[in-house]
């Protein structure tokens, strides 16, 4: 009877540490890193932007789920919450954070952290911004692209005049909020307006019903054309903006192609997919123990210009054959 006891005792000793054995040997393995990745607009607007910055991390050779994880952080443009959400990243130790397409993310990350990498997408020079100490030598922290925005919007006013010589008073729609890249913008367009001999008359709008308030605003002031300026809540309201000026039939352009898909007249700017996949690529060769101080600032070299001809036809616009020429695409 004794020995029977015995055995069971043995037994269930060795059952035990068996069953314990998976997880212990899953609590030796290692967590994966976790990207923290933050962004001024909207989720459901953005998933092809995503799907790049997934593309980018597989590339270097990351899947998110596999060896990866990245916590989304859509500011739906609030950016008020910036501080909020740079402090508990840098709080709970993330491996990278990434901010493509948010110059305010950026700024707001390098504020909270000298020591946890930053991949950045910005609009403007992050040299003057303080976001890194060259191009070519970053030093610090961070590094990522800068994608020109602000330098091209002096362009953009002008592919507009070419295609509307008629028109003389361009309203901008600005986002206070945003407030970066919309002074770096709105300098932009000011100083191209005057040379161009047109009138800029500024709006602001930093809700969908702000939005729409301008819209109100721009009949009322005679507005001959809109100027929508770069950025997230902008883009992830490309359909309110796109039906309000068909409706109010405006001519208007913006700085990415998706805003012409929508039903905008026209667009120019860099290829945003391809910045976001480029700071996924930057993000996973961190991952992989590369220094951002050791990885030049990136230029964006791609960009284009988009018309949409069946918003033209709406319209009564004939496109001008040398701008129609030069499109790198037009959406029927």
């Amino acid at each position: 009877m004794a020995s029977y006891i015995e055995r069971r005792k043995f037994l269930a000793t060795l059952l035990g540490g068996a069953a314990a054995w998976p997880l212990a040997a899953r609590a030796q393995q290692p967590a994966m890193p976790v990207v923290g990745f933050v962004n001024g607009g909207v989720a459901d607007a953005s998933a092809n932007r995503v799907a790049a910055f997934r593309k980018g991390l597989s590339e270097a050779g990351y899947a998110e789920g596999q060896n990866v994880l990245v916590e989304y952080h859509w500011l739906e443009g609030h950016y008020e919450r910036l501080p909020a959400v740079l402090a508990e990243l840098v709080r709970r130790r993330v491996a990278v954070i990434a901010t493509p397409g948010s110059t305010e993310a950026a700024l707001a990350a390098k504020t909270a952290t000298a020591t946890i990498p930053i991949v950045f997408g910005v609009a403007e020079d992050p040299v003057p911004l303080g976001i890194v100490a060259s191009l070519a030598r970053p030093g610090g922290n961070a590094t990522g692209i800068n994608f020109f925005a602000s330098e091209i919007d002096a362009k953009r006013l002008g592919l507009m005049h070419e295609f509307l010589p008629k028109a003389t008073r361009f309203a901008v729609l600005v986002n206070p909020a945003n407030a970066t890249p919309t002074q770096a913008a709105s300098k932009a367009v000011k100083e191209a307006a005057r040379a161009l001999g047109l009138d800029a008359l500024f709006f602001n709008a930093s809700t969908p019903a702000e939005i729409d308030a301008a819209f109100a605003a721009f009949g009322r002031e005679r507005a001959d054309a809109l100027f929508i300026g770069g950025d997230a809540l902008f883009y992830s309201r490309r359909v309110q903006l796109a039906t309000l000026a068909v409706r109010d039939r405006m001519p208007a352009s913006y700085a990415s192609r998706e805003m012409v898909e929508a039903g905008l007249l026209m667009s120019y700017g860099t290829i945003f997919p391809d910045m976001f996949r480029q700071v996924g690529i930057y993000t996973g060769s961190i991952l992989k123990g590369a220094k951002p101080a050791d990885l030049p600032v990136l230029q964006s070299a791609k960009f284009e210009f988009v018309l949409n001809l069946q918003t033209a036809r709406s319209l009564n616009l004939d496109i001008p054959p040398m701008l129609l020429a030069r499109a790198d695409e037009v959406i029927e």
